[in-house]
């Protein structure tokens, strides 16, 4: 009898379960390569089917109606084999379709979901397993891993089986893809580091060829990330000011470190959207479109596509097997704590590769022990380089070891003070009138304030054809095209007065010669200074810091902090852009905060409290690990003809994940009491569960966005 695993439906082909299982084991054999686990990868991949073997999945695979537990079997056989070593893998295997299941305990029984209750599961006999395939012996030294302390073992331990799980949820998807296609599917990006690094260089042959004191600045930095590019791999800081040139910079250090040290990819790691967008952009250039992944929520991979890139590419978000990626921290970090097949699948690919954090100052502090120790067991023992990047770059080094961190910049204190292009000027408190006031008398003028509900105010204070509006209420490809229209009119020198909320701050490219900043944190401040004088176009820029009204004060705890903690040291420091001041501040900031409020769902300590009887809380970890803490609702805004061709489509059955994606760019997210309100006042409709549809053509404001009745919540959402 064929024991079979998979049908092709087109032409009735069998895949047995015996070449599955071979041709799976081979692949994860090869990703777990890196962190020296082909062993144990390959076995978890050699035992991940065995239940297959049973008479009731094969009266199953040949149309029966019972679905039998297969992933369990390969789990009990390796728990047998070795109640320690083999209970790691077994995580995997049982997991390898449902998910990472907890651990459990001894008081769990079969009818649990736990690993505990799936090993106590009486299953149907598979006995034929052995009749083709030998049990494979698990080594008795299978890994060295090097836990940071005594302490992080259960860290360490569990991070390590996340990655063997990668590695077997890739191979058995990339297994059963090419059988399914008959090996049809093109998944390959046909470029290296070695081939962009030359690209890079063609494009540097031009570089620094003026004689203008900040470009030559700007290649003195250059040569740093060059010359430090040599150093093996490790913990590094990019410490540059904004304005110097950081993006290209760090993508030279990167590609050279990488082709130095046997690494094979970069990873670009970074907070905002709208930053990524931008990145993304230069990086496309620079490399090729063909080369540079965007894993984002608004990108489209749905795009015309001539030449079949974004096919490619949208395979490619599967698993990250590209030269270069470009993605967010929520991306990044929640796929680290996830426990879904769907998102784990490209961990192993973060192997062997550069990872560069940039704005690193924006790593969230509520999760900050967790993202920490996540980056130390990369660099540690999975052959990475992690980068921190930031024009303010926070006191992270008392959460690796000690010494850990190499700064690539060799004076940031003169970097500073030659980048100093701007005054700031505290201000006191001002009211709406007299604030606004102020800022009709000038004609180019950026004012950041801390909620929605502020700039919207102040917009429709103001006024005029001249003043834009910039927050999160309006969908991502309605604030690209203000942006875009900002950009044009500063470049013409003609009136531009724009009101936004932070997410103007890090990272998106405008050059203002005045600013104005509500009190916030003093990383706030300082990355609303690099939004002044950007381009050195006067002699000095001019950023006046102040507090608004009370009604606009944030009403949230998280906000609040740290603009209290900025007022405190401001009055001591008399430089708020100094790298003094701004060390001081975060220094202040994780003191301030406490360990519990660094780790806020108690990951950490949950894992070590795991690690005596190996029985990690994988489903519980992934649930409570969400960046973007509160919850919000996607409501899809019927922007353009574009959005109402899509919206058409959702209305016409099941959405698809490529019609999601596809509407990314005009989504707005909404905190739930803003959602049940939009619901109450009759302006959503729902076509789809998860999916909402702005009905009411008059609840989008053309420059405000969406239109939110007063009192419905929400502070504003920045990520």
């Amino acid at each position: 009898m064929d024991y079979i695993a998979h049908y092709r439906e087109q032409d009735q082909v069998a895949q047995t379960v015996k070449e599955h299982l071979d041709g799976t084991a081979k692949l994860a054999e090869r990703f777990a390569a890196p962190f020296q686990s082909s062993e144990l990868a390959g076995l978890c991949a050699r035992m991940h089917d065995m239940g297959k073997y049973s008479e009731a999945f094969q009266k199953r695979i040949r149309g029966g109606k019972l679905r039998p537990d297969h992933s369990t079997a390969g789990a009990q056989a390796l728990f047998r084999q070795n109640p320690q070593i083999g209970k790691l893998l077994a995580y995997c295997v049982a997991g390898h379709h449902g998910g990472l299941p907890d651990g459990g305990d001894q008081a769990d029984t079969e009818a649990d979901t736990t690993l505990a209750g799936r090993l106590l599961r009486k299953l149907e006999p598979h006995d034929a397993f052995f009749a083709e395939n030998d049990l494979p012996a698990i080594p008795t030294q299978p890994f060295a891993l090097q836990p940071a302390s005594r302490k992080s073992i259960g860290f360490t331990l569990s991070f390590y089986i996340r990655m063997l799980y990668s590695c077997l949820v890739d191979a058995d998807f990339l297994d059963t893809e090419r059988f399914q296609s008959n090996g049809t599917i093109d998944r390959e990006i046909p470029s290296d580091l070695e081939l962009l690094s030359h690209r890079l260089d063609q494009k540097l042959e031009t570089f620094g060829h003026s004689d203008r004191p900040i470009d030559q600045k700007r290649c003195a930095i250059l040569r740093d990330c060059i010359d430090a590019s040599v150093h093996p791999r490790g913990l590094f800081s990019l410490t540059v000011p904004t304005g110097g040139g950081k993006t290209l910079s760090s993508l030279a250090f990167a590609l050279r470190h990488a082709l130095k040290n046997g690494l094979d990819r970069i990873i670009y790691v970074i907070p905002y959207t709208s930053i990524i967008e931008q990145n993304g952009a230069v990086f496309s250039e620079l490399l090729g479109a063909e080369s540079v992944l965007q894993h984002h929520s608004n990108f489209d991979f749905s795009a015309d596509d001539e030449h079949g890139i974004l096919k490619k590419q949208k395979l490619a978000s599967e698993n990250w097997d590209v030269p270069l990626i470009v993605t967010t921290n929520v991306q990044f970090f929640e796929s680290l704590f996830s426990n879904r097949p769907s998102r784990c699948r490209k961990l192993h690919n973060i192997a062997n590769s550069v990872i560069l954090f940039d704005e690193a100052q924006m790593l969230p502090t509520e999760y900050l022990r967790p993202c920490t120790q996540a980056i130390s067991e990369l660099v540690r023992n999975y052959r990475c380089t992690a980068v921190l990047c930031s024009a303010t770059q926070p006191a992270l080094g008392r959460f690796f070891p000690p010494s850990a961190i190499q700064e690539i910049c060799k004076d940031t204190d003169g970097l500073y003070r030659f980048f100093q292009r701007t005054r700031m000027v505290l201000r006191g408190e001002l009211s709406n009138d007299a604030l606004c006031e102020e800022l009709q008398r000038l004609s180019q003028v950026l004012c950041i304030v801390n909620t929605r509900s502020h700039a919207r105010a102040l917009y429709h204070a103001v006024g005029g054809s001249d003043s834009f509006h910039l927050s999160t209420l309006m969908c991502p490809i309605h604030r690209k095209a203000v942006i875009d229209e900002i950009r044009r009119r500063l470049r013409a020198g003609t009136d531009c007065r724009v009101f936004s909320t932070q997410l103007i701050e890090a990272g998106v490219d405008v050059d203002f010669p005045v600013v104005y900043r509500a009190m916030a944190g003093i990383d706030s401040l300082v990355q609303s200074a690099g939004r002044c004088n950007r381009e050195y176009r006067h002699s000095v820029g001019d950023v006046f810091v102040f507090e608004p009204e009370p009604a606009y004060q944030p009403r949230s705890h998280s906000l609040r902090r740290p603009a209290e903690l900025a007022r405190n040291i401001l009055q001591k420091h008399p430089d708020p852009l100094s790298l003094e001041t701004i060390h001081t501040y975060f220094t202040r900031l994780y003191e301030v905060s406490g360990d519990d409020s660094l780790d806020i769902k108690d990951i950490c300590r949950k894992l070590e409290a795991s690690v005596t009887a190996y029985s990690f809380p994988f489903a519980e970890i992934a649930r409570s690990f969400e960046l973007i803490g509160q919850a919000t609702r996607p409501v899809v805004i019927p922007f353009d003809q574009r959005a109402e061709q899509l919206i058409a489509k959702l209305r016409s059955g099941p959405p698809q994940r490529d019609l999601i994606r596809a509407m990314q760019p005009y989504t707005v997210s909404v905190y739930e009491p803003e959602y049940r309100a939009l619901q109450a006042d009759g302006k959503l409709e729902q076509p789809c569960d998860g999916l909402s549809i702005l009905a009411d053509p008059e609840g989008y404001h053309p420059q405000t966005g969406l239109i939110l009745s007063e009192g419905s919540g929400g502070q504003g959402i920045f990520f």
